[in-house]
Parts: C-alpha cells; structure tokens; sequence
C-alpha cells in the first residue's frame, strides 16, 4: 500500500527527473570567442493570433532580439510590422517561400518575393526553397538566384533544411553542398530526424558537412517519428535534446572562433505541430512557455 510519503517522495523524484535533460545544458560553454562573434536569438510568430505590436511587446519582455517572420504579403501588414520593430527595437529576419507547383511559376514568384525582401535588409533571409520533388538543375536555378541577390544586397540568405523542401534530406542536401560551394543552411535538423527516423548516427560525415555550412539554426528538438517532441523538458526525450544541442554546438563554437554571428530561432510551433488531446484539441503543452525555455537555455549555453 503506497502511503503519503510514498507518493510524496515519488513525485518529489519525478518532478527532479523533469529538469533533468536540460540541466548541464544550461551551463555556459567555456571558450572565449574571437572579436565580433555574436548571439541573435529570435522568436516565432507561428501560433499566435494578436496584432504586430501585440506581439513585439511580448516578444521584447521576454528578452528575445528580434522576430522571424513570414515576408508580409500585403502594405498594411508590412507598414504595421515596421513600426511595431521600431518602437520595440526588435530586429527582424524573413521568411520566404512559395507554394506554386509548377516550377516556372514557382521561380518567378520565389525570386520576387526574396528580391523584395532583401531590399528592405532584415538580418537575414531564410528560404523554404523549392519543393522536394523538384529536379536538382531547378533546385540550383533558385539557390544560385537567392547568392546573386545576397551577394549585391549584402543580407545574408539560407535555405532551410525542411521537409517538403528542396533540403528535404541529408543526402539531398549533402549533394546541393557539394555542388554549389556558396549555399548556406538554416539548420531544422528535426525534419531529418523525422525524414530519416533516427537521430543521424549513421550519417554523421554528412551532418557534419552541413552544421559546416550553417549560419542559422532553428531550435526545435525533433525525435525519429516526427519534427516536434512534445516537451523537451520532459525526460523521455534526453538523447533528442542532447543530440540537438550537440549539434548546435559545433555550430556555435565555429563561430566563436570565426568571430561570426549566429542566429537562432525558438520555434517550437502550435498544434498539430504540438501533439494535441484526441477530440478536444487541447495541446499536450504551452507552446510559448516551452519556446521561452528555449530561449533561456540557449541564452545561458551560447551568450
């Protein structure tokens, strides 16, 4: 029979086994980084419903640096962002991706989009380039337009490692890296760790030639059966949370010594990406309180 010191104790342990994945994490890494290295950590507007200024004022009490968000579509939008950026004295980088099927229409739109971003110079541009099913000659027709824009703009432009996308998969992207020497990642190593369902143990020669490759990185833990743990504070998920931070590790201290920025983005997204209770919906955890601890641990590991 369990007494109340019993269920006392055991839930005094379980509680402490909670904290548990996370805890070294937190710790800083102790290296001394070259001058002009630099820590960016942005923040998601993916679930949220409020208004520009709404959610700058959140976003800047928490203590992010800026927003990452998707390149708005119309003049109101951008005009209310802006000056939401301002008053707040947030930066912003921008995402930018179209979903067009046909590949001829898909450039156009793709290439204007990019182009109208850059001029109005975010930090940088992160691109959904392409889709998965696109030939690899098409693929570098908009990777190689996106480093012509970059180079006469001076924003720095990546292509992000996302399901659906012409980085869809390691070897996939292992091969645009061999080919094209100036293409630079956003790291979402999640969808890999979906798409390849493991956490990469047997394809470690070509992570590593992309975390070679990466200037941004989007932090969210991925596990081998989907893109999103529900918690990574929650202990069953201690070796995705430690390969993920292990990853982006070798990131940050190559540009401690590079004396380089490096940004990130919590971006830990709402249901369905958030698994969800069967017929209510109701989401398993708070998605802004898990991106907020985010936040805190890559602040007190990298700043």
């Amino acid at each position: 029979m369990t007494t109340r010191r019993d269920f006392l104790s055991a839930t005094a342990a379980s509680a402490s086994l909670l904290l548990t994945p996370l805890k070294d994490l937190a710790s800083p890494i102790q290296s001394k980084p070259a001058n002009g290295f630099s820590l960016l950590i942005m923040g998601t507007n993916w679930g949220f419903s409020g208004s520009w200024d709404e959610f700058c004022i959140k976003i800047k009490k928490e203590g992010y640096d800026g927003i990452e968000v998707w390149w708005p579509s119309d003049e109101k939008s951008k005009t209310e962002l802006f000056e939401a950026l301002s008053k707040y004295n947030l930066k912003v980088g921008f995402l930018c991706g179209v979903s067009e099927t046909d590949f001829v229409m898909h450039e156009i739109s793709f290439q204007a989009m990019v182009s109208e971003a850059a001029k109005l110079k975010p930090v940088y541009i992160n691109c959904h380039s392409g889709k998965d099913y696109f030939t690899a000659e098409q693929k570098f027709k908009l990777i190689n337009y996106t480093i012509g824009v970059s180079a006469s703009s001076r924003v720095p432009i990546y292509h992000e490692t996302h399901r659906s996308r012409a980085l869809y998969s390691a070897p996939v992207t292992r091969d645009l890296i061999e080919k094209i020497p100036d293409l630079r990642l956003t790291l979402d190593i999640s969808h890999w760790c979906n798409v390849h369902e493991s956490l990469l143990q047997d394809q470690e020669e070509t992570v590593n030639l992309a975390l070679g490759r990466t200037d941004h990185i989007h932090a969210r833990i991925g596990h081998a059966e989907g893109p999103q743990v529900n918690d990574p504070r929650a202990p069953e998920w201690e070796s995705a949370v430690n390969a993920h931070f292990a990853w982006w590790d070798k990131v940050v201290e190559r540009k401690k010594k590079e004396g380089k920025m490096i940004t990130f983005l919590t971006e830990f997204g709402p249901p369905h990406y958030l698994p969800a209770l069967p017929y209510t919906q109701q989401p398993v955890a708070d998605q802004w309180d898990i991106n907020v601890y985010m936040l805190q641990m890559l602040r007190k590991r990298y700043s």
